[in-house]
């Protein structure tokens, strides 16, 4: 289970750098002015060389995260990449950004945090679920598309904050996809409706973010960009995928859960960062 842990931690570092590099490039592209969002964004923050490289974390993030999914439960993995703020927060100490006392402080509770979850996670399997299961999160990632679309279209008081609600919830059925996903041949791997969940889920969610990153404050985007990935995919492995902690540590890791996941969203304002020279 250790090496569970050390993947969760790498995608953690991984994503955080990523967050910091995909930022200062979506803010350096300019806004066409275009209603609702524009999928040509993906193609012209990709002319930036720091998303690209922000890209190159973020496979390594996923290689790491998927190895994490495979062997502890959806709250501790999802919970450590809530915490990916942390490293974001740091690495943008590189580009210029200052720390208060209270941000130093809610690092240390997410590692805190996270430290507990470690403590109480056991290693996992996961419960058959069945094809229906993977056909729903397929059905979920259109519907989710189409939500982002109108959420682009939507007062400018709500877009940004319904986008990043979007994005949370797209890496969140990329979480549960890696999770339940078929790799017991390449057959079946490629027939899996899983997989190309991954694959369009994670789509929706880099243009949906990158959109509100681009457009206006996302500070309140990250926040929920941070609940959407953590709380529903959590939910989903202790009632369906059978999540389960320790025995006896149950309310130590909700107490990390909740912890590590509220200091996370302490760090939110590091999911917005001005484009330096």
């Amino acid at each position: 289970m250790w090496w569970g842990l050390a993947c969760a931690l790498v995608a953690a570092v991984a994503y955080g750098v990523a967050s910091v590099l995909q930022a200062v490039a979506a803010r350096a592209v300019d806004d066409d002015g275009a209603a609702g969002v524009d999928p040509r964004l993906l193609i012209r923050v990709l002319r930036q060389w720091r998303y690209v490289l922000g890209l190159s974390m973020d496979v390594v993030g996923f290689l790491a995260q998927l190895v994490a999914l495979r062997v502890l439960p959806l709250f501790v993995v999802q919970a450590a990449l809530a915490g990916s703020l942390a490293v974001t927060a740091v690495a943008a100490l590189r580009i210029g950004a200052r720390l208060r006392a209270r941000e130093w402080a809610a690092i240390v509770l997410v590692c805190a945090g996270l430290a507990l979850l470690g403590v109480s996670a056991q290693s996992e399997g996961s419960d058959p679920v069945g094809l229906g299961f993977h056909l729903a999160l397929a059905t979920a990632t259109v519907v989710l598309a189409g939500l982002g679309a109108l959420a682009g279209r939507a007062p400018e008081r709500v877009r940004s904050p319904a986008l990043g609600l979007v994005a949370g919830l797209g890496f969140a059925l990329v979480a549960l996809a890696g999770r339940v996903l078929d790799t017991s041949s390449v057959v079946a791997l490629l027939t899996d409706p899983a997989a190309y969940t991954i694959a369009g889920a994670g789509v929706v969610a880099m243009l949906f973010y990158a959109a509100a990153l681009q457009r206006g404050s996302v500070t309140t985007a990250t926040a929920l960009m941070v609940v959407g990935e953590t709380v529903l995919p959590s939910a989903l492995g202790v009632l369906a995928l059978g999540d389960a902690t320790r025995p006896g540590f149950g309310l130590v890791a909700v107490a990390g859960f909740v912890v590590a996941v509220a200091a996370a969203l302490a760090l939110a304002r590091f999911g917005e960062l001005e484009p330096v020279s």
